[in-house]
Protein backbone atom coordinates (compact mmCIF):
# COMPACT_ATOMS: atom_id res chain seq x y z
CA UNK A 1 0.00 0.00 0.00
CA UNK A 2 1.09 3.10 -1.16
CA UNK A 3 1.95 5.78 2.12
CA UNK A 4 4.16 8.51 3.10
CA UNK A 5 5.40 9.01 6.23
CA UNK A 6 5.83 12.48 7.87
CA UNK A 7 6.61 13.62 11.81
CA UNK A 8 3.46 14.90 13.64
CA UNK A 9 -0.47 15.15 13.26
CA UNK A 10 -2.74 18.07 13.37
CA UNK A 11 -5.00 19.21 16.38
CA UNK A 12 -8.07 17.79 14.50
CA UNK A 13 -6.17 13.95 13.87
CA UNK A 14 -5.69 13.81 17.40
CA UNK A 15 -9.08 11.78 18.10
CA UNK A 16 -8.04 9.09 15.40
CA UNK A 17 -4.24 8.56 16.53
CA UNK A 18 -5.39 8.17 19.68
CA UNK A 19 -8.24 5.51 18.47
CA UNK A 20 -5.36 3.91 16.86
CA UNK A 21 -3.22 3.82 19.82
CA UNK A 22 -6.18 2.32 22.15
CA UNK A 23 -6.78 -0.63 19.17
CA UNK A 24 -3.26 -1.62 19.29
CA UNK A 25 -2.85 -1.66 22.91
CA UNK A 26 -6.36 -1.96 24.57
CA UNK A 27 -5.60 -5.42 25.69
CA UNK A 28 -2.80 -4.24 27.57
CA UNK A 29 -4.12 -0.97 29.56
CA UNK A 30 -8.35 -2.03 29.46
CA UNK A 31 -7.94 -2.73 32.76
CA UNK A 32 -5.70 0.08 34.06
CA UNK A 33 -7.34 3.17 31.30
CA UNK A 34 -10.75 1.77 30.78
CA UNK A 35 -13.71 1.81 30.45
CA UNK A 36 -12.85 2.83 26.48
CA UNK A 37 -14.62 6.25 26.35
CA UNK A 38 -12.08 7.10 29.29
CA UNK A 39 -9.43 6.02 28.16
CA UNK A 40 -9.58 7.38 24.56
CA UNK A 41 -9.78 10.80 26.17
CA UNK A 42 -7.06 10.39 28.31
CA UNK A 43 -4.92 9.35 25.60
CA UNK A 44 -6.39 12.30 23.40
CA UNK A 45 -5.23 14.60 25.87
CA UNK A 46 -1.93 13.56 26.48
CA UNK A 47 -0.85 12.41 22.70
CA UNK A 48 2.42 14.80 21.98
CA UNK A 49 2.54 14.78 17.74
CA UNK A 50 6.61 15.94 18.10
CA UNK A 51 7.19 12.35 19.08
CA UNK A 52 4.99 10.47 16.45
CA UNK A 53 6.00 9.14 12.83
CA UNK A 54 2.29 9.02 11.09
CA UNK A 55 1.71 6.66 7.54
CA UNK A 56 -0.55 8.53 5.75
CA UNK A 57 -2.47 7.32 2.66
CA UNK A 58 -3.06 8.64 -1.17
CA UNK A 59 -5.58 11.11 0.08
CA UNK A 60 -3.94 11.71 3.67
CA UNK A 61 -6.11 8.94 5.80
CA UNK A 62 -3.66 8.23 8.68
CA UNK A 63 -2.93 4.21 8.17
CA UNK A 64 -0.50 4.08 11.10
CA UNK A 65 1.61 6.16 13.76
CA UNK A 66 4.43 4.66 15.35
CA UNK A 67 5.96 6.55 18.60
CA UNK A 68 8.68 7.51 20.27
CA UNK A 69 10.33 8.63 23.01
CA UNK A 70 14.18 10.63 24.21
CA UNK A 71 15.11 12.96 27.12
CA UNK A 72 12.62 15.63 25.70
CA UNK A 73 9.76 13.91 25.72
CA UNK A 74 7.49 10.99 24.15
CA UNK A 75 4.16 10.16 22.43
CA UNK A 76 2.22 9.87 25.64
CA UNK A 77 2.79 11.71 28.65
CA UNK A 78 0.66 12.40 31.58
CA UNK A 79 1.06 12.54 35.43
CA UNK A 80 -1.00 12.13 38.26
CA UNK A 81 -3.12 15.29 38.03
CA UNK A 82 -3.75 14.63 34.40
CA UNK A 83 -5.22 11.40 35.21
CA UNK A 84 -7.07 12.85 37.68
CA UNK A 85 -8.81 15.14 35.57
CA UNK A 86 -10.38 12.34 33.22
CA UNK A 87 -10.46 9.59 36.01
CA UNK A 88 -10.37 11.31 39.39
CA UNK A 89 -8.91 11.46 42.49
CA UNK A 90 -9.81 8.31 43.89
CA UNK A 91 -9.02 6.47 40.70
CA UNK A 92 -6.40 8.47 39.58
CA UNK A 93 -4.12 6.84 42.94
CA UNK A 94 -4.12 3.21 42.07
CA UNK A 95 -4.11 3.82 38.21
CA UNK A 96 -0.80 6.18 38.36
CA UNK A 97 1.28 2.88 40.35
CA UNK A 98 0.27 0.51 37.92
CA UNK A 99 0.72 2.25 34.76
CA UNK A 100 4.23 3.18 36.54
CA UNK A 101 5.46 -0.47 36.55
CA UNK A 102 4.88 -0.44 32.87
CA UNK A 103 6.99 2.40 32.43
CA UNK A 104 10.59 2.06 30.69
CA UNK A 105 13.53 3.88 31.51
CA UNK A 106 15.68 6.10 28.89
CA UNK A 107 18.79 5.14 28.74
CA UNK A 108 21.55 7.48 26.65
CA UNK A 109 22.52 7.30 23.00
CA UNK A 110 19.16 5.14 23.02
CA UNK A 111 15.35 6.29 21.27
CA UNK A 112 13.38 4.21 22.65
CA UNK A 113 10.08 3.24 20.28
CA UNK A 114 6.81 4.19 21.95
CA UNK A 115 4.97 1.38 20.06
CA UNK A 116 3.43 1.30 16.08
CA UNK A 117 -0.47 1.36 15.76
CA UNK A 118 -1.44 0.16 12.17
CA UNK A 119 -5.01 0.57 11.13
CA UNK A 120 -6.98 -2.80 10.81
CA UNK A 121 -7.48 -2.33 7.20
CA UNK A 122 -3.85 -1.36 6.62
CA UNK A 123 -2.46 -4.74 8.08
CA UNK A 124 -0.20 -6.83 5.85
CA UNK A 125 0.33 -3.88 3.24
CA UNK A 126 4.00 -3.18 4.97
CA UNK A 127 2.91 -0.24 6.80
CA UNK A 128 4.50 -1.50 9.84
CA UNK A 129 7.70 -2.16 8.59
CA UNK A 130 7.18 1.42 6.86
CA UNK A 131 7.04 2.85 10.28
CA UNK A 132 9.54 0.58 11.84
CA UNK A 133 12.25 1.87 9.58
CA UNK A 134 11.36 5.24 10.10
CA UNK A 135 11.88 5.04 13.53
CA UNK A 136 15.55 3.83 13.06
CA UNK A 137 16.30 6.60 10.83
CA UNK A 138 14.57 8.70 13.05
CA UNK A 139 17.39 7.96 15.68
CA UNK A 140 20.14 8.53 13.13
CA UNK A 141 18.59 12.03 12.44
CA UNK A 142 19.09 13.14 16.25
CA UNK A 143 22.06 11.29 16.65
CA UNK A 144 21.58 8.64 18.48
CA UNK A 145 23.09 5.22 18.15
CA UNK A 146 20.19 2.75 19.05
CA UNK A 147 16.49 2.14 18.59
CA UNK A 148 15.49 0.01 21.87
CA UNK A 149 11.76 -1.63 22.09
CA UNK A 150 9.92 -3.93 24.10
CA UNK A 151 7.97 -6.78 22.46
CA UNK A 152 5.22 -8.84 24.67
CA UNK A 153 4.77 -12.78 24.27
CA UNK A 154 1.82 -12.59 23.14
CA UNK A 155 2.52 -11.03 20.37
CA UNK A 156 5.29 -13.04 18.24
CA UNK A 157 4.17 -11.94 14.69
CA UNK A 158 5.78 -7.91 16.47
CA UNK A 159 8.81 -10.13 17.31
CA UNK A 160 8.95 -11.85 14.16
CA UNK A 161 9.07 -8.47 12.25
CA UNK A 162 11.50 -6.58 14.98
CA UNK A 163 14.22 -9.40 14.28
CA UNK A 164 13.97 -9.48 10.41
CA UNK A 165 14.66 -5.68 10.45
CA UNK A 166 17.87 -6.30 12.98
CA UNK A 167 16.61 -6.27 16.23
CA UNK A 168 18.23 -8.36 18.71
CA UNK A 169 17.02 -9.67 22.34
CA UNK A 170 18.74 -8.17 25.13
CA UNK A 171 16.59 -9.35 28.48
CA UNK A 172 13.49 -10.12 29.03
CA UNK A 173 10.94 -9.03 31.88
CA UNK A 174 8.18 -11.01 34.10
CA UNK A 175 5.41 -9.07 34.92
CA UNK A 176 4.21 -12.34 37.69
CA UNK A 177 1.08 -11.66 39.62
CA UNK A 178 0.31 -8.93 37.66
CA UNK A 179 -0.60 -11.01 34.21
CA UNK A 180 -4.02 -10.67 35.05
CA UNK A 181 -4.02 -6.84 34.97
CA UNK A 182 -2.20 -6.01 31.74
CA UNK A 183 -2.98 -9.56 29.84
CA UNK A 184 0.60 -10.53 29.03
CA UNK A 185 3.65 -12.52 31.12
CA UNK A 186 6.58 -10.81 29.98
CA UNK A 187 8.07 -8.85 27.87
CA UNK A 188 11.79 -8.91 25.76
CA UNK A 189 13.66 -5.92 25.46
CA UNK A 190 15.00 -5.80 22.07
CA UNK A 191 17.82 -3.55 20.86
CA UNK A 192 18.55 -2.27 16.94
CA UNK A 193 22.09 -0.41 16.63
CA UNK A 194 23.21 0.97 13.74
CA UNK A 195 26.24 -0.17 11.94
CA UNK A 196 29.55 2.02 12.29
CA UNK A 197 32.52 2.70 10.08
CA UNK A 198 32.90 3.06 6.74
Amino acid sequence: MDSVITKGFMPQERQRVAALYWQAFAAKLIHVLGPPPKALEFIAAQLNPDFALVARGPVGDILGVAGFKTAKGGLIGGEMADLAEVYGWFSALWRGPLLALIERDLARDILLMDGICVASAARGTGIGTALLRAIKDEAVAQGLGSVRLDVIDSNPRARALYEREGFVATGQETLGLLRPVFGFSSSTRMLFTRPTGP
